[in-house]
């Protein structure tokens, strides 16, 4: 087992460290992305994906890390940003020792990274890495932990689509409205429930169709479309995209019914542009890493000692940080994501520099 390779090139990603892990034994490869410990260790989940291959693993981990450090700066913690990827199929090869030799390269960085749950990783997986690693949150209950961070990453969701509602209709909530979810996974169901019970009338659609057989079960109310193509289109109030990233793309944008976009999927946006394209046609964009904080304010929760309601009080908060980048977005004449990348830079610097005022 072994590191294979290092890049520390800021000037060639932006990132403090991308670190490229190997055991062959196992069938482990997984990269770790650090984008920045300015305002503190850098912590994000760990995305288990059968990846084209290795440059795409690359591309999604350096994509995902530096979202995580805005994230976590404009949830307020004292957290930098960072994301790992391990790059096979879940269902083929994971098992308790590929699980644990991931843990220990996550323990060699000597805390500057913490992960935690994300795509194909699940709360009993931290527990195994747990064995390996300090450095790791999202664990269970019984093993000390905050339990399923899908909870409050689902509240924070409805939180930030509640305020972007007010900014659009005058009221923060999706009553009487009808919202399509892309996805119906481990933060979709929970979704799917506030918006239920808020009085929203809801879309949804999934590749597994097991997701959809749940959607029938629990909620029959739930219209069912084919594929995402068919939800898009669909005459539709928002449009939450809560699968992989990359979700709103020219066609996506082009074919949009919805005013609102506010999802759980992570860099929503597949290129640059996307959110003027989307201001282009005056649908409102909710920054993805703003909206879907709500399970890393969870699991950064746990590093200090979890309580679940201190927990949601502060994804709860999501509704104000949201209206706020709104505010700023049409005070300054740019798009929300613009607004919100303003903010978090503007946390990361004036914080990050008081790392030059030496305590001893």
């Amino acid at each position: 087992m072994g590191v294979f390779a290092t890049t520390d090139d800021p000037e060639s990603t932006g990132h403090e460290q991308v670190v490229f892990c190997q055991d062959k034994q196992t069938g482990l490869k997984a990269i770790i992305g650090i984008y920045s410990t300015a305002l503190g260790p850098a912590l994000g989940g760990t995305r288990f994906y059968p990846y084209a291959d290795e440059e795409s693993a690359l591309a999604d981990v350096l994509d995902l890390s530096r979202g995580m450090a805005y994230k976590n700066a404009l949830a307020g913690l004292d957290l930098g940003g960072g994301k790992a990827v391990i790059w096979g199929d879940p269902e083929q090869i994971k098992s308790e020792a590929l699980l644990r030799a991931y843990g220990r390269f996550v323990e060699s960085l000597g805390g500057r990274y913490y992960t935690a749950c994300d795509v194909g990783t699940y709360v009993p997986d931290m527990d195994v890495i747990s064995r390996e690693t300090r450095y790791v949150t999202g664990r269970s209950v019984e093993h000390g932990g905050a339990g399923d961070s899908s909870i409050l990453t689902a509240w924070g969701v409805f939180q930030g689509m509640r305020a972007a509602a007010e900014h659009v209709w005058g009221v923060p909530t999706l009553h009487g409205r009808r919202v399509g979810v892309a996805g119906l996974g481990k933060v979709g169901r929970y979704l799917v429930g506030h918006l239920v019970e808020d009085g929203a009338e809801v879309v949804a659609t999934d590749v597994n169709p097991r997701a959809l057989e749940w959607a029938r079960t629990t909620h029959p109310a739930v219209t069912l479309v084919e594929d995402v193509t068919a939800l898009v289109a669909a005459d539709i109030d928002v449009y939450a995209p809560c699968a992989l990233g990359g979700a709103l793309n020219d066609d996506t944008v082009g074919a949009l019914r919805a005013k609102v976009v506010a999802g759980a999927a992570n860099n929503q946006l597949a290129h640059s542009g996307v959110e003027k394209l989307l201001a282009d046609r005056g649908i409102l964009y909710a920054p993805d890493y703003v909206v879907n904080a709500g399970g890393v304010i969870q699991v950064a929760d746990e590093i200090e000692g979890f309580d679940f309601e201190q927990a949601k009080l502060r994804a709860t908060r999501i509704y104000d940080t949201t209206r706020e980048i709104l505010r700023l977005a049409d005070a300054d004449g740019v798009p929300p994501a613009v607004a919100a990348d303003r903010l978090a830079e503007r946390r990361m610097a004036e914080i990050g520099r008081l790392r030059a005022i030496h305590l001893r």
